[in-house]
């Protein structure tokens, strides 16, 4: 396949500060990619980088076969999406879109072409006579995604283009934009902070923390096999719940730290008494009956959204659960609850990477 973008070892340093650290990523021609990541992880700084708006300390950036890394902004045939829009206030959506073409010198009426065929793909030509004080949020958003696609660049960078807008239009334009890169074959890097997003919009997804990329891979595999606790309780939505947990005198079984929860006995390739965490997602528990394996919680409290209802525990650490549908449980009653030995995840309290394990069974027996 072939790549379109490609970033090797590349660094980049403010002063003294390593903003980010041997960023190694290859972007096939015509892929997703999303970058997410907490504030100040170095997802912008790298799409910046990218864009030529920030110069790499060291490293290789290539570009359709193309080194970069000296290139200016203009050269380097890639278009920004702005979270701001970047309009230009005093011109009309029509004269938005073809600005561009316009100052490399293309004819008029072939400029007013090419900005009604983008139109009708993005819904504009209604409006090609509005300024952008006369649109909405979500159309200012795509006509900033129109004025990116009039130039038919080598790849499209989005920096958070949807931040500004509520929460149903969010919904929306996610689906537009990830409709508008399949219609277009484009190649897109879309920077987020939201995992969610990242996740239903992206081929790819890249999470990075404190400038480095902890892992990468299609969103499913992440959610299914983080490399890392940090990885682990970044996706997914409500967060992974970690119990502390230690495997036992010989080394057969994990023993959880929390009153009365069932001792788990899997293959382990590790010492007596080693700490770590277990990981279950919110949607992995259940409510059971009393004789069946699990543990038993008490409740501190109960949100429902109609479609859901998720449910906190007053244990140390909390547990969150998600029920479907309207529940009967309420704050302060106590609750049994199950899980799937399949579903849970092992970390090392200590370096906090993945520990696989082999086949688990939940026993019936709880920890002393």
């Amino acid at each position: 396949m072939t790549q379109q973008i490609e970033l090797s070892g590349v660094n980049k340093y403010y002063g003294a500060y390593h903003a980010l650290r041997d960023i190694n990523l290859s972007i096939p021609k015509g892929a997703f990619v999303a970058l997410v990541g907490p504030s100040g992880c170095g997802k912008s700084t790298l799409l910046r980088s990218l864009a030529g708006l920030e110069t790499i300390s060291s490293g290789d950036l290539v570009i359709a076969g193309e080194r970069m890394n000296d290139m200016p902004p203009r050269k380097r045939d890639l278009a920004m999406v702005f979270q701001s829009y970047a309009l230009y206030p005093h011109m009309t959506v029509e004269q938005n879109l073809t600005y561009s073409l316009r100052i490399k010198g293309v004819k008029k009426a072939e400029a007013k072409k090419a900005a009604e065929e983008v139109a009708a793909i993005t819904g504009l030509s209604d409006l090609l006579h509005r300024y952008p004080r006369e649109l909405s949020g979500g159309q200012r958003q795509r006509v900033a995604m129109s004025r990116a696609i009039i130039r038919h660049p080598k790849a499209f960078l989005f920096d958070e283009p949807l931040s500004n807008l509520d929460a149903a239009l969010r919904v929306h334009m996610r689906k537009e934009i990830r409709a508008l890169h399949d219609r277009l074959g484009a190649t897109s890097v879309y920077v987020t902070h939201d995992q969610v997003e990242a996740m239903t919009m992206a081929d790819h997804v890249v999470i990075m923390r404190a400038g480095v990329i902890e892992q990468q891979g299609r969103p499913l595999d992440l959610y299914d096999r983080p490399a890392n606790r940090f990885v682990a309780g970044f996706i997914g939505s409500p967060a992974m719940n970690f119990i502390p947990a230690r495997t036992s005198d010989d080394g057969t079984s994990l023993i959880l730290d929390l009153p009365g929860a069932p001792v788990l006995a899997m293959d382990l390739d590790l010492p007596p008494g080693h700490a770590v965490s277990v990981g279950i997602r919110p949607e992995h528990l259940s409510l059971a009956t009393a004789d069946m394996p699990g543990f038993n919680v008490p409740v501190a409290a109960i949100e429902s959204t109609g479609a859901a209802t998720f449910v906190t525990t007053e244990t140390t650490p909390e547990i969150v659960l998600v029920l479907n549908g309207r529940s009967t449980v309420s704050a302060g009653e106590t609750i049994h609850l199950t899980f799937e030995p399949k579903n849970i995840h092992v970390f090392d309290a200590g370096s906090d990477q993945r520990i696989e394990v082999g086949t688990v069974l939940t026993q019936a027996k709880t920890a002393s």
